[in-house]
Parts: C-alpha cells; sequence; structure tokens
C-alpha cells in the first residue's frame, strides 16, 4: 500500500517545510512506511508562531458562545472519524482498536469539556482602600501557547493539549510526537478547523528525528510564546521545563510514572487480577498510568501471582488491525530492547519469568529495590508482584520512587483504602480500582518527578490564562506631590 504525504499546516494552510525536507512515519508492527510528512526546523517554527501571533488578537476576542461551538462541532466530527482513527492508530502508532476507539471517544469528551469551561476564566471584584475605586480581578489569555503531544495515546494527548489553551482564548503551535505525527497533531487540526477554527488559530509543526531537540527550543524560547505544556517522559520533560523556567514561561508538565497497585489481603482476587491486568497490559503498558507495580499482602501473594499468570497468559498479541488483538507491539525496536533489558537484568540479579518474555507480556516476581526494572518506568508490557507484609509496608514501598503519578488501591473497606489513599504521595489515586483512568473534568497531573500543573476542568483553562489587576477610579486622587 501506497504511503500518504503529509504537509505542516501555519496560518490555515498545509505547506512543506521551507527546506523541502521529509521524513518517514513507520509502522511499528510491520515496519514499513505508512506516511511520508514535512520536516520542519526553526524556520518553520517561527512561521508558526508568526500565524499563531498575528492570529491572538481576533481569537481572544472571539465570543465565548463562538469559541463553544467549534469545540463543540470538532468533538461530533471527531467521532464521526471514529473508523478511520482506528485504521490510523494501528498503522501508526499498533494501537488495537479498543485503545483507538477509546482514544476517539474521551477526546471528543475533552473538547466538550473545553467548550464547557470557555465562561470559566471569571473575574472578581476586590474591596480597595482608595475612596472612589472600582478594583477587579481580571483573567485574560496569555497569548501563544507552545504544545507537545506524545506518541502513546496521540488522540487524547493531542486533543488535551490544545483544549484547554483554545477555550481559554489563546492560539497554539503544536509539535506532535515524531512517532506520531498526523495522530498526535494533524488529525486534531484537521478537525478543528473543519469545525471554523478560524486560520492560525492552531498550528503543527511536525519534524524529523534527529531535529526535535532544536525544533522544541526554538519554540519554547521564542518570546512571543507565553506558556508551554508537555507530555512525555520524565528525561525530556526536565529540559523542557529549565527551558521554559529559563525564559520565565509557565509549564505545565505531564511526565513519566511508577505507578503501584495495592492489593490488600481482603480483596476480591479475581477483581484484583482482572485490575491488574487491564492497568498493566493495556495499550501495551505504554500509558503513563500503566501499572508496574503490584504491592499483594504476603497472605495472598501466591494465590494472586497465580491467577495472575493464567489471565496474562491468555492475552492475545499481534497484528494491532485484528479485531482480537489484546497487546500489539510496542512502537519501535529501541523500546522493545529497553524493556527486554530490564527484564533481563532483574533474571540475572535473581527475579523470576513467572510468564512471557520475548516481547509477550511479562509477569516477573523476587524483585528486589536494587533491581533497574523496580525503579525505573517499564512503559512496556511486563509488570513486576512485590509481596508486602502489611498496609505500612505497601506505602513506602509505592513511595519509594522518584515519581508520583497515580496509584490504585484493591480493597473492599473504602475507609481503609481512603486512609491509605490520603498516605501515598501521587496526583492521583484511585480507591477499588487500578492505575489507569482519565476523565475530561478531573485535574490531572502528578507530582514529584511526575511533573507540575494540572490538566483538566477549571484547572486546566486557569493554567493557560493569566490573572490582571485593573482599577477604575470614579473620581480624582490627592497626591502628596
Amino acid at each position: 500500500m501506497a504511503s500518504e504525504s503529509r504537509q505542516l499546516l501555519i496560518g490555515g494552510e498545509s505547506v512543506p517545510a521551507l527546506e523541502g525536507r521529509t521524513t518517514d512515519d513507520l509502522n511499528p508492527f510491520t515496519g514499513e512506511v505508512h506516511a511520508v510528512v514535512a520536516a520542519g526546523g526553526t524556520a518553520d517554527v517561527t512561521r508558526a508562531v508568526d500565524a499563531a501571533q498575528e492570529a491572538f488578537p481576533a481569537w481572544a476576542a472571539t465570543t465565548p458562545s463562538a469559541r463553544r461551538r467549534i469545540l463543540l462541532k470538532a468533538a461530533d466530527l471527531l467521532e464521526g472519524r471514529t473508523p478511520e482513527v482506528v485504521a490510523l492508530m494501528a498503522a501508526e502508532v499498533g494501537g488495537v482498536g479498543g485503545w483507538a476507539g477509546f482514544n476517539v471517544m474521551l477526546a471528543a469528551n475533552i473538547l466538550r469539556e473545553a467548550a464547557a469551561a470557555v465562561t470559566q476564566p471569571v473575574g472578581e471584584v476586590l474591596t480597595t482602600e482608595t475612596p472612589g475605586q472600582l478594583s477587579l480581578a481580571v483573567r485574560e489569555p496569555l497569548g501563544v501557547v507552545a504544545a507537545f503531544a506524545p506518541w502513546n495515546a496521540p488522540v487524547i494527548l493531542s486533543t488535551r493539549a490544545v483544549a484547554a489553551p483554545l477555550a481559554a482564548g489563546n492560539t497554539v503551535v503544536l509539535k506532535p510526537s515524531e512517532d506520531a505525527p498526523i495522530a498526535a497533531g494533524l488529525l486534531i487540526a484537521e478537525v478543528l478547523h473543519e469545525a471554523g477554527l478560524p486560520a492560525g488559530v492552531l498550528n503543527v509543526v511536525t519534524n524529523a528525528p534527529e531535529d526535535a531537540a532544536e525544533v522544541a527550543k526554538a519554540l519554547i524560547t521564542d518570546s512571543r510564546v507565553r506558556a508551554v505544556n508537555f507530555t512525555g517522559s520524565t528525561e525530556v520533560g526536565r529540559i523542557v521545563g529549565t527551558l521554559a523556567a529559563q525564559h520565565l514561561k509557565p509549564a505545565v508538565l505531564e511526565l513519566g510514572g511508577k505507578n503501584s497497585l495495592l492489593v490488600l489481603d481482603d480483596a476480591d482476587l479475581d477483581h484484583a487480577v482482572d485490575a491488574a491486568t487491564f492497568g498493566a497490559f493495556h495499550n501495551a503498558g505504554q500509558i503513563c498510568m500503566s501499572t508496574d507495580r503490584v504491592l499483594v499482602h504476603r497472605s495472598v501473594a501466591e494465590e494472586f501471582t497465580a491467577k495472575l499468570v493464567a489471565k496474562v497468559g491468555s492475552l492475545p498479541h499481534g497484528d494491532p488491525a485484528d479485531p482480537g488483538t489484546v497487546i500489539g507491539p510496542v512502537i519501535n525496536q529501541r523500546s522493545a530492547d529497553r524493556v527486554a533489558n530490564l527484564v533481563a537484568e532483574a533474571v540475572e540479579n535473581g527475579a523470576r519469568v513467572r510468564t512471557g518474555n520475548d516481547g509477550t507480556a511479562t509477569v516477573l516476581d523476587n524483585v528486589s529495590p536494587s533491581m533497574r526494572i523496580f525503579q525505573e518506568e517499564i512503559f512496556g508490557p511486563a509488570v513486576v508482584v512485590v509481596p508486602v507484609e502489611d498496609d505500612d509496608e505497601a506505602v513506602a514501598v509505592a513511595n519509594d520512587t522518584e515519581h508520583g503519578l497515580t496509584a490504585g488501591i484493591i480493597t473492599e473497606d473504602s475507609r481503609r483504602g481512603f486512609g491509605l489513599a490520603r498516605r501515598i504521595r501521587t496526583g492521583i489515586v484511585h480507591v477499588g480500582n487500578q492505575t489507569v483512568d482519565d476523565e475530561p473534568q478531573a485535574p490531572f497531573g502528578g507530582v514529584k518527578a511526575s511533573g507540575y500543573g494540572r490538566f483538566g476542568g477549571r484547572w486546566g483553562v486557569e493554567a493557560f490564562s493569566a490573572t490582571r489587576w485593573v482599577t477604575i477610579a470614579s473620581e480624582h486622587g490627592h497626591f502628596p506631590f
């Protein structure tokens, strides 16, 4: 099948990169070229920021109802393209059908939540010591926002990267992942423009992998860019956050996780196994919220592990375009090698593979804190089971990581679960559920090395608007000189 060709989106127009360069977008299952996309450079970033800056005054002045209509229409249009998106995600990122369908559903609801939030940036009337003065706190859009979207949940995370900034009246330059330039960037821009988004309000710059660092730096450091949001690895997030801070720009960073699922001694083990399997292996474990460590009370650990091994060993692997496939490929060979090395090093140091390995869904036990797989984010189809003596040890192990994104607690006692949830240092925790969950109205984000700032609901709009103090004097004041 011939590969398609895609260009940059700048100022409402599909345009080639200024230098005429392109880059291949590969299918992770077949290794074949899925698409050829424009390889933008720093000059293209400048063009995109030019367009966004020019479009900002008019978009900021657009009425809330007009912005709401565009976002709501885009949600419906995106849902109408579900079969296309399922095929796209299978070919571009190896996503299975259920995961792709969920991407569309949640992304559409993110747009609807953003539409509901367009009237959220409200101000306040303040008290004042000055006679005859009206004192106001006014919320206004920031200007041009730089947005970075990853490949693993491409439709969800590209939509989330732009929805709240647009709802608040900002314009955006979006840089999608080199592994998903269409699903993580060009797709959502096409949908929004079809819904009536004015030219220049959302611009997309794709690039070759070798140009990623300089393109990102050019975007973040452009003086007209007033805020940044980035979803991706902690390693790259540190660089993005440092650049933004050096240039005195606020940033929302949603980074990696080392997420624990606690299985207490009162848990329904069949439910716990189902929860752990989903949390660890949905999208082949390539979700920032994926369950990396299952912390099980020792009294039920072996029974739980045996049940987990049986279930995980039966999961169908293979072609993501096959409706029966549960676990598709990881995104590229580099990622596959990294996961395989984590498992191999653990085994060399005494860990035991209970099922899987060689790229299939893998469950390990006998792991120790000295092993990299215990400490580092796996981001692939593997999970470790760690017995713990009691609730206190479970909390201590869950907190024994630099990350702090999400956690789950499987218990039949919600009061007990809530008490433990208050002690776990993560931005998100789910009592009675596994670690992977997302709703557009919720404050989504982590603590520690998992980032800072929040997407979702009013928190997202607040992150991409600024508070100004404005006073209006109704009478002439008196000055001391």
